[in-house]
């Protein structure tokens, strides 16, 4: 008997505020997650028994800014719950506040993020005001943003008057998984994407133009190898499709936002965050990247790290906005924390840039 193959498009994924998912209440996340269904030792007591209270943060090197939760893609695991519909867009007042940061802060390195931070009108300004401050600007890109429309296109090149490193969404070398966890086309646009930073000289060595990757799980399991699996991607994205690139950065995901409707949709919430919590690691919370960064959402409100952030759970100090931002309280403050801080502090660690250890 012939098999009969079903060609049904997968339904297009919305967002949780789309959805008006319980999960959108970033109160209802933090509930589930240290109430209603906590799982093992609560992230606090964890650090208290490896002598890590107060957990307190060191030098302020990077202002991770969110431009906006805007996104031309809706993936199936993002933190953010980013996507077309979502409209909440950084200001240039609230921008402006932030050079004023940059001009009278040691804040060296800028980290632009979203949705997809292309979108923010006011990106190019940005990016041009920190260039003339000799700011490192990094642009935190999903990739087919870049190949979307002609004014897009535009981007890359601009990337490379201004010397941006870019950091590029790529969750696997296989065109499978990266549609099934990104949204069917995802994969071609992001190789695409790549090929016109490589003819820019992005991931070239020597070039000076740096162009690294992220990768994160498709399924409920802790990253493998961060220098391993790098190997196998230089080696198949270049004999695969000629692209090259300068480092892979492998990231947890954290049981929040959509990837915690994933685990729970997968009844698999209780399993992940026993292997989270089984797999602390007293190395990698010593060198979490809220220690060194301060994130700040669309309206300008500060969070010790981005997944904060998505939560809803801001600095613990009375400077909570750009609009009054002080340097010096920040290093007296203790680090916000909860469950969710698990996935940053598991095996190697994860981070914005990686590994922690």
């Amino acid at each position: 008997m012939t098999k009969v193959v079903e060609n049904k498009k997968k339904k297009k994924l919305k967002s949780l505020q789309r959805r008006k998912s319980y999960l959108a209440e970033a109160d209802n996340q933090i509930n589930l997650l240290e109430h209603e269904r906590r799982v093992g030792k609560g992230f606090s007591a964890q650090l208290k028994e490896h002598d890590q209270l107060p957990f307190r943060p060191r030098t302020l090197e990077i202002l991770q800014l969110n431009l906006g939760y805007m996104c031309d893609l809706t993936c199936e695991h993002c933190h953010v719950d980013a996507g077309p519909d979502r409209k909440e867009i950084m200001t240039k007042k609230t921008l402006k506040n932030v050079i004023k940061i940059i001009d009278k802060t040691s804040v060296k390195t800028v980290d632009l993020t979203g949705g997809a931070p292309e979108m923010n009108p006011h990106f190019k300004w940005l990016v041009e005001e920190l260039s003339e401050r000799g700011v490192h600007t990094i642009v935190r890109s999903n990739l087919t943003i870049l190949v979307s429309n002609k004014n897009f296109r535009t981007f890359p090149a601009f990337f490379k008057e201004h010397g941006i490193e870019v950091i590029a969404s790529m969750p696997c070398y296989s065109k499978e998984n990266v549609d099934k966890q990104r949204g069917s086309g995802v994969f071609n646009r992001s190789i695409e994407a790549l090929q016109n930073l490589n003819q820019l000289g992005y991931g070239v060595s020597g070039s000076g133009l740096d162009l690294h990757l992220v990768y994160n799980p498709g399924g409920a399991s802790l990253p493998p190898a961060q220098e391993a699996l790098e190997q196998d991607y230089k080696i198949r994205l270049k004999e695969d499709w000629d692209i090259d690139f300068d480092r892979l950065y492998t990231i947890t995901n954290l049981p929040i936002s959509r990837y915690l409707d994933f685990l729970l949709a997968a009844d698999k919430y209780e399993d992940y965050m026993e292997t989270l919590i089984n797999a602390f690691n007293p190395a990698a919370a010593e060198n979490v990247m809220c220690k060194n960064t301060i994130s700040v959402d669309w309206q300008g409100y500060l969070y010790d790290c981005d997944f904060n952030q998505m939560l809803q759970l801001k600095v613990d100090n009375d400077r909570q906005h750009v609009s009054n931002f002080d340097e010096k309280t920040l290093y007296d403050r203790t680090i916000v924390t909860g469950q969710h801080c698990y996935g940053c502090t598991a095996g190697a660690g994860s981070s914005c840039q990686g590994t922690t250890t």
